[in-house]
């Protein structure tokens, strides 16, 4: 057989889509010579330079679909400055093994103590596992759904909404619902019920979710299905954001005391 020239074979690997060989072939040619691999140990490495590339450019990706507001990862989370928090149940819930389940997961508690940090550095590590990840603010949520129902639309977006494996409903209870909107956050919730995973952060404690949602039937509908199978986590402490005004001096005494957050669940796994 002819030896074919090395434009042919980089015409192949472009054709099979194996982008990060054809770049990286001279370094890895000589890698495995360097190496005396045998030919099954090098194709090992080539594959796994692939893959390497395949994931790297999932994971951006997936990060870019996500809309997170900021990049938060676990490593920045101050544990020590909260300690109502598990260190070892946030990092269970980074492996994403709630959202195999179809899980839910609570983020309780007053604001600025790192809620919102929590979900997106969950949010970031579920997509480095695998998983498909949207956040939403959950008044952006709740207004996305209200005009889509206004415009015949409702259904597309609620498919939207229930296509990723894990959705994350940021700064719920911030802002009543309105009756309808309640009622459109219930239909989504049923959507997901048990099939996809949702991650919601709020200031509210449960108990005050009648008011949040301007129903008690409805709210009481929706925490029956997030509940079932539910992992909450009330975060009690200070504002990051305050702390750092008074260390800088800006604040002279500390803030009214936020009312404790209580749950009638326990604040581990429960299903």
């Amino acid at each position: 057989m002819a030896f074919e020239t090395p434009d042919h074979l980089e015409r192949m690997l472009t054709r099979l889509k194996l982008t990060a060989i054809r770049d990286q072939l001279d370094g890895l040619l000589d890698e495995a010579g360097r190496g005396e691999l045998t030919i099954r140990e090098a194709l090992t490495l080539f594959c796994e330079r692939e893959i390497a590339r395949k994931d790297q450019r999932r994971i951006e990706m997936s990060f870019g679909l996500a809309r997170f507001p900021f990049v938060r990862d676990l490593s920045g989370f101050d544990f020590e400055a909260q300690p109502s928090v598990d260190k070892g149940q946030v990092r269970d819930l980074a492996t994403g093994r709630f959202i195999a389940n179809g899980e839910a997961v609570l983020l309780l508690g007053p604001p600025g103590v790192g809620k919102t940090h929590l979900a997106v550095a969950i949010g970031r590590e579920v997509i480095v596992a695998g998983y498909t990840v949207l956040f939403v603010p959950a008044m952006t949520l709740v207004a996305t759904l209200a005009k889509a129902h206004a415009e015949g639309r409702l259904e597309e977006k609620l498919a939207h909404f229930a296509k990723p494996k894990l959705l994350i409903v940021d700064e719920l209870g911030y802002l009543p619902f309105e009756p309808d909107a309640a009622h459109l956050f219930f239909q989504l919730v049923s959507r997901r019920y048990e099939r996809g995973a949702l991650l919601v952060t709020s200031n509210r404690a449960i108990g005050e979710w009648g008011s949040v949602f301007g129903d008690a039937v409805v709210a009481t509908a929706i925490l029956d299905r997030m509940l079932h199978h539910s992992h909450v986590i009330t975060i009690r402490g200070e504002s990051y954001r305050l702390r750092e005004k008074r260390r800088s001096g800006l604040l002279q005494k500390a803030a009214p005391a936020h009312p404790t957050i209580n749950t009638s669940k326990s604040e581990g796994v429960s299903s």
